[in-house]
């Protein structure tokens, strides 16, 4: 286990959004933190997976000091989410297993995938409302796992390789989006079956999908660079075009007020979209070149991970 002490960097917004502050907060040098996930309290620790490194992040937003905790031998983490007990769960590719860290002693415990599987390139997950954990593999794969008794099945996605993002709608029911395959998915909690949703734009490259507080999925396109919209009860789509040149959008979260938030890797920026005026506001990061990736947040702050750049930045906004 390493501390090490953070450096904060208060920036201020663009005028065209100017109620919104960005302060940055500097890692550990290489350590390649790719997904985050802040604890929902006010000021709690804000967890990264740091897939360089093989190692949880943890960073205390109040002092600015790092904690890293090494998660095992050929660690490389993807996703990172917290379960209702505060525990740090990781979707380890390195590994190819789930990963749970205990937030008090510290402890590191690894539920493998089955061999008969192979190689899943694990990417993210979410627990629904049964506490039922759910991931995804690139590779073809999603799968759950039971923390209650331990058991852990991977079934085959059914349009082959390509799932990745992963979120579940306030009534619990599991989404997920496939790159590769450009689709959304729903899973049966029941029977464990997904069941394929076509966007209207054919190739488009689903990456991370996310629901609203009113169970209405938002979906980052990053083949086609758009932000678009399912809503589950009538089957409708929308979509919006990021903003610049070719963008290519990776990453999305919806915050408390139902704002959408995007990272764009083409222009290198974070977006915040509004759904009442349809309108996108733009903000950027004191580093050239951040590859934001997973985004999460709580009231009033959205925190991001800069992946190229070593760094969590948090948007706060009132």
């Amino acid at each position: 286990m390493k501390i090490l002490a953070g450096l904060l960097l208060a920036l201020a917004a663009g005028a065209a959004a100017a109620e919104v502050t960005i302060q940055e907060y500097r890692l550990p040098a290489r350590v390649g933190a790719h997904d985050v996930w802040a604890d929902p309290a006010p000021g709690g620790p804000v967890w990264f997976s740091a897939q360089r490194s093989g190692e949880l992040g943890r960073l205390d937003p109040q002092t600015g000091k790092v904690e890293l905790i090494p998660l095992g031998s050929g660690s490389s983490p993807h996703g990172v989410i917290l379960g209702k007990d505060g525990a740090a769960w990781l979707t380890d590719s390195g590994q190819n297993a789930i990963v749970r860290v205990d937030p008090k002693t510290r402890a590191v415990k690894a539920w493998r995938l089955p061999e008969a599987s192979g190689y899943a390139n694990l990417n993210t997950a979410i627990f629904d409302q049964a506490g039922i954990h759910w991931f995804t593999g690139q590779s073809g794969y999603y799968g759950r796992l039971d923390p209650k008794t331990g058991g852990l099945t991977v079934f085959d996605a059914p349009k082959g390789r390509g799932p990745y993002g992963i979120h579940a709608t306030p009534e619990g029911i599991v989404y997920y989006a496939s790159l590769a395959g450009s689709h959304i998915a729903r899973i049966d909690a029941a029977t464990s079956r997904a069941t394929v949703i076509e966007p209207p734009t054919r190739g488009q490259g689903a990456r991370r999908v996310w629901s609203d507080s009113k169970g209405v999925l938002w979906v980052a396109e990053w083949n086609s660079g758009q932000l678009s919209r399912y809503d589950p009860k009538s089957g409708a789509w929308a979509q919006w075009k990021a903003p610049g040149e070719r963008p290519r959008v990776y990453a999305v979260y919806v915050d408390e007020a139902d704002k959408v938030w995007v990272s764009e890797w083409s222009a290198q920026v974070m977006l915040r979209f509004d759904p009442a005026t349809q309108k996108f506001e733009t903000f950027k990061s004191s580093t050239a070149t951040a590859n934001v990736r997973q985004i999460h947040g709580r009231k009033g702050e959205v925190w991001t991970p800069e992946s190229a750049a070593d760094k969590l930045v948090v948007y706060r906004y009132k």
